[in-house]
């Protein structure tokens, strides 16, 4: 778990996955053949075939081209604007809860000599014991909230500048037979395929492992990516919703806490091709890897880049369930996590 937990505290949101890029790079290295960053600021890896001896002979079959994508960066926010008394006004970039921002620790990210700032996020208005009975009832926009960094204006124009971005602040630990911190949504997902290379010895196919940008904002960074790879199989490693949680009904939990890792029929943006569906948990079967299917309606993943750019591509999706998803406090099993890095082992193997 200590390379989850870097991953977790590194910060990366879209458009300044720098730091979480760098680490990656970094373990990636020894476990392939060449790396590249493209000018959307993806990093492509990719490990030439790697088969069992067979003697002299060399096999004349072109190779499967495999691209397992899993988006490095995270939700966060972007400063647009320090007002006259030193707070910070910032955009969001991706998807908020604004009911999960009340009293969170951030950190402010700075180009300057100041480096990383610690602050305050809260929404404007009047604190509980000032607030009427409506004003308490009222859930704020994100563009509410202001960020209180405890200096004065000019402390805060001289080290923050606006564009530098914000990470919600949140420690990772181990919870029973879990983890919890932020952005598991989709460090997770960078780490499956890290432990899927470390742990792969024998391929007949050609990987490109590439962690993308810009996910949560639309998916940006994939299609540039998939459109230089041009795989013949697309695979988007990822996370997925766990609402098996109190006050939702069964039919809407979409994924299981602790049954394995999960393999997506469809979502808002994605219809996997169900052979390959197949074909992974005929794998897990015979491997006895704890798997489970799941379908939603709503959301999206790299997945959809993968299949649809240039003639496409044949796609699956594998997603480890996180609840509380989006917020400071996602919480992963361990067994789902596990079962993630050895079912796309075992499959890569046989590709």
């Amino acid at each position: 778990m200590e390379l989850l937990k870097k991953l977790v505290l590194t910060p990366g949101v879209p458009g300044r996955e720098d730091r979480v890029r760098e680490l990656i790079m970094k373990h990636a290295k020894p476990l392939v053949d060449r790396m590249r960053v493209d000018a959307m600021g993806n990093l492509i890896a990719v490990r030439k075939p790697r088969p069992v001896a067979r003697g002299k002979k060399k096999p004349t079959a072109k190779p499967l081209k495999v691209m397992l994508a899993a988006h490095m960066d995270q939700i966060g926010f972007i400063v647009k604007h320090i007002d006259d008394k030193g707070y910070l006004r910032v955009n969001p970039v991706g998807g908020f809860d604004p009911r999960n921002l009340f009293a969170r620790h951030v950190l402010v990210c700075t180009t300057s000599a100041a480096g990383d700032i610690h602050g305050v996020m809260n929404s404007s208005g009047k604190p509980i014991h000032l607030a009427s009975e409506e004003e308490r009832k009222k859930i704020p926009e994100v563009g509410d909230f202001t960020i209180d960094l405890g200096l004065t204006a000019e402390q805060a124009k001289t080290k923050v500048k606006i564009g530098d971005m914000v990470t919600l602040a949140a420690p990772f630990v181990k919870t029973g037979n879990a983890v919890a911190s932020q952005c598991l949504d989709n460090r997770v997902g960078c780490w499956a395929v890290l432990k899927a290379l470390e742990k792969l010895k024998h391929h007949d196919c050609e990987i490109h492992a590439v962690w993308t940008v810009q996910e949560e904002v639309g998916l940006r960074g994939a299609g540039p990516a998939a459109f230089g790879v041009e795989p013949d199989i697309g695979v988007s490693c990822d996370t997925t919703l766990c609402c098996d949680t109190p006050g939702i009904p069964d039919d809407q939990r979409v994924s299981t806490f602790g049954k394995g890792v999960c393999i997506k029929i469809m979502d808002g943006s994605t219809i996997t091709d169900i052979k390959l569906v197949e074909q992974i948990e005929k794998r897990a079967v015979a491997q006895k890897i704890p798997r489970q299917r799941s379908a939603m309606g709503k959301g999206g993943q790299d997945g959809a880049m993968l299949q649809r750019t240039g003639v496409g591509a044949r796609t699956v999706v594998l997603a480890c369930p996180v609840r509380y998803i989006h917020t400071v406090a996602e919480m992963a099993h361990q067994n789902d996590m596990q079962s993630y890095h050895q079912l796309l082992t075992a499959w890569l193997q046989t590709l």
